[in-house]
């Protein structure tokens, strides 16, 4: 079967691309580092108005009722702009746990979704486990901050904040304040929460990786040595390929797992997806530090922008370790011998 965007996915896509191609989006990325989260509010509001934080969101909460992949073509130009904001927790995460808790318990899904919808409010989420220190981005500025410990979630109080690779994915410490739900419905709920945020924050990586790519493209046209682009050079030519290959290979595994969500395959195709995102924007990212020279690791630079957010994001949501360790848990739990005798 061949499987292709839709003529209506392209076309929103662009609308989101053409967004954030003000000229505005890495000064607003910067001032979201600092102390003036304004111009960052200000795109998030767009990203709103342009139904993109309400996607998933059931009609009775507010939202669109869409699909998760047309989350993911949100989430591609999201990662491709850098964009800042904890719009991974606001968009994918928060509303995939409202709503899954909502089967039980609706009324945490009736009183935060259609402000996050609307743009009005915004969440972060940490999924702290049931020990150690539990962070959550940008908790600060968030007007709503959850915290999802094994059975129990619960809203949290903001504490210190701690030092990030990505200065514009800006780090607290959370603790535990008054209880949401906790439970068997709880935990499901929490599991699908984390899911849907590790497949919008694969999405970013392979927006991101692609910027870097065109990015790369273009400076190894200008960039000369020896009297001649470096572009031009057969080394540069391969591992600029080599860049392309692997997110285009990506792609279709963050496909196929926006359509598999509601299956039983769902933690194996998330994660696999996941592992393959990571590691073709990271090698993106190699390759643009190599290729742009010294000029790569400034800060003033707009490409280190995507360098530290890449960085930063292939850990977020689980290392590739530990994804790649639940796509082998779920290969290893759903092997069966047929009648024929053959593994399948």
């Amino acid at each position: 079967m061949k499987f292709a965007l839709s003529p209506e996915h392209l076309d929103f896509g662009a609308s989101i691309r053409k967004l954030f191609e003000s000229g505005s989006t890495p000064a607003a990325v910067r001032a979201w580092s600092g102390a003036d989260p304004a111009p960052g509010r200000g795109l998030i509001e767009q990203l709103a108005a342009a139904g993109a934080l309400g996607l998933t969101i059931a009609e009775d909460f507010g939202g669109l009722g869409a699909e998760p992949l047309d989350q993911l073509v949100a989430f591609i130009e999201i990662g491709r702009a850098a964009a800042p904001g904890p719009l991974v927790e606001t968009a994918a995460a928060v509303p995939a746990l409202l709503q899954a808790l909502a089967e039980t318990d609706p009324a945490p899904a009736q009183r935060w979704l259609p402000g996050i919808s609307e743009g009005t409010l915004s969440a972060t989420i940490s999924f702290g486990g049931a020990t150690g220190t539990a962070v959550a981005v940008d908790a600060d500025r968030a007007d709503l901050v959850l915290l999802a410990q094994g059975d129990r979630l619960s809203t949290g109080r903001v504490g210190e904040q701690i030092r990030s690779v990505d200065p514009a994915r800006r780090l607290f410490v959370v603790e535990a304040d008054e209880t949401v739900a906790e439970g068997p419905q709880a935990r499901a709920a929490i599991a699908a929460g984390f899911d849907f945020g590790a497949l919008a924050n694969a999405a970013q990586l392979l927006g991101a990786g692609k910027a870097l790519l065109d990015a790369s493209t273009e400076y190894v046209k200008q960039r000369k040595q020896f009297g001649r682009p470096i572009g031009e050079f057969q080394a540069v030519k391969q591992k600029l390929a080599d860049v392309f290959i692997g997110l285009d290979l990506a792609e279709p595994l963050l496909y196929r797992a926006a359509l598999t969500t509601g299956g039983a395959n769902r933690v194996r195709d998330i994660s696999a997806a996941a592992v393959a995102a990571a590691d073709a924007a990271y090698r993106a990212a190699r390759a643009a530090l190599q290729v742009h020279g010294a000029i790569g690791y400034t800060a003033e630079y707009d490409v280190s922008l995507w360098l530290t957010r890449v960085t930063a994001l292939r850990s977020a949501w689980g290392t590739p370790d530990l994804h790649r360790g639940r796509v082998a848990e779920a290969l290893r739990a759903g092997a069966a011998v047929d009648p024929s005798g053959a593994l399948t």
